[in-house]
């Protein structure tokens, strides 16, 4: 029988070679836009079909549409068997007594608690089924902060405390959760952003997306609490 798997941020830079990823092995995917006709464009850019995907338009900083997402998701197809909270941004620059309070608000809404919402929706089910995979996207910044990126750092270090606090309360209950830490990833909006910096270093979408996938595999079924560094060559 073929996986569920809830996706949020399914059209950013990583996620389109997530979907794909899944979509590849069979997998049900469902994933998540702010726009709906954003998610559906990109249903028919990559031709994928309605047993395939189910996109849905959902803001996974506000409770009310993550848990109608999921409970949406698990009428449709009777399961929730992989959450891969992708959703994030960052923004840096300002020194903390520079910064204004709707500036760390974003970051730590973005990135903490869009992962602790989908999480929370998600786990109930899991637990009822008896299994399931959890993955989050960490940051190097959330191992050690830098200059100008005190909420960035802070909401991903929020992240991985949330990743470690999820697998000691479920790994009893054959639930996975583990977090990859990418450095730079290869997409177009970074290349333009950092255009003299060596891409070639950088972790393509496709490379972190296979240790995403290899994080929800049976194979994967040791593994609880990881917070894996996938640096490609930087």
């Amino acid at each position: 029988m073929s996986r569920v798997v809830l996706v949020t941020g399914a059209t950013g830079g990583l996620g389109p070679a997530v979907v794909r990823a899944f979509v590849a092995l069979g997998d049900r995917v469902s994933f998540t836009d702010r726009s709906l006709k954003k998610a559906q464009s990109f249903m028919q850019e990559e031709q994928h079909t309605d047993e395939q995907v189910f996109p849905f338009e959902a803001d996974v900083t506000r409770a009310a549409d993550v848990e109608r997402w999921v409970e949406r998701v698990h009428q449709k197809w009777g399961r929730c068997d992989v959450l891969v909270a992708l959703v994030g941004g960052f923004k840096a620059g300002t020194p903390v007594h520079e910064m204004e309070e709707q500036d760390w608000d974003q970051m730590m809404n973005l990135n903490a608690r869009s992962v602790f919402l989908t999480t929370r929706a998600v786990v109930p089910h899991m637990l009822e089924q008896g299994s399931g995979k959890i993955i989050t996207v960490g940051a190097k910044a959330g191992l050690a902060a830098g200059k100008g990126a005190s909420a960035y750092s802070a909401s991903k270090a929020a992240v991985l405390r949330l990743t470690e606090a999820l697998s000691l309360e479920l790994k009893d209950h054959h639930i996975n959760v583990n977090a990859v830490i990418p450095s730079t990833i290869d997409t177009p909006t970074n290349r333009s952003s950092m255009p003299n910096a060596d891409h070639s270093k950088w972790v393509s979408p496709e490379d972190l997306a296979h240790v995403v996938v290899f994080l929800a595999s049976e194979q994967a079924r040791a593994i609880h609490g990881a917070q894996i560094p996938v640096y490609g060559r930087a």
